[in-house]
């Protein structure tokens, strides 16, 4: 796939996923609440405003704050560069791989957006549960972050497939 087609993938990917993210969360906090959770389908869903601090589920949070700061604008912000520009130049990349790390660049620039217009926390209001399992509350850039790791799983263990098979 040439440039020009590679960057207009990764362009509406990115559009879409921030755009659904940023939405998301300013319609959660137009309309939630840090105090009270909404529960639906029988309390499999529940949506609650949080404010996180850390990385994913909170990993971080209780570092000082300029460590804090420093891993999670100017270290994420460092690895988002590198992922876009490794994702633009990779001639190689088939549009799946291009798709998935373009979702795990968005979702991880969508949470970063955050951190820098809210002063350091991530907006974050769902929260899955099924019997005794249960998430911690997330937002829809960690949906993005985690169905592009799982698509770069199954790309990568098709691409070994066809070789052992091949």
């Amino acid at each position: 796939m040439n440039l020009r087609k590679r960057l207009s993938l990764m362009f509406a990917v990115f559009a879409v996923s921030v755009l659904i993210d940023q939405l998301s969360k300013a319609i959660a906090k137009a309309t939630l609440s840090m105090d009270v959770v909404r529960e639906y389908f029988g309390g499999s869903l529940k949506l609650v405003l949080t404010h996180n601090d850390g990385a994913f589920l909170s990993l971080g949070e209780a570092l000082p704050s300029a460590l804090r700061h420093t891993l999670l604008l100017i270290g994420v912000g460092i690895f988002l560069l590198g992922l876009v520009i490794y994702t633009a130049l990779n001639k190689r990349a088939d549009t799946g791989t291009i798709i998935a790390l373009s979702m795990v660049f968005s979702g991880g620039l969508s949470n970063l957006l955050d951190r820098i217009i809210y002063g350091g926390y991530v907006v974050d209001f769902l929260n899955f549960s099924l019997g005794s399992w249960h998430t911690g509350v997330f937002n829809v850039a960690d949906i993005a972050i985690m169905a592009g790791a799982v698509m770069l799983f199954l790309v990568g263990f098709k691409g070994k497939s066809r070789s052992v098979l091949g």
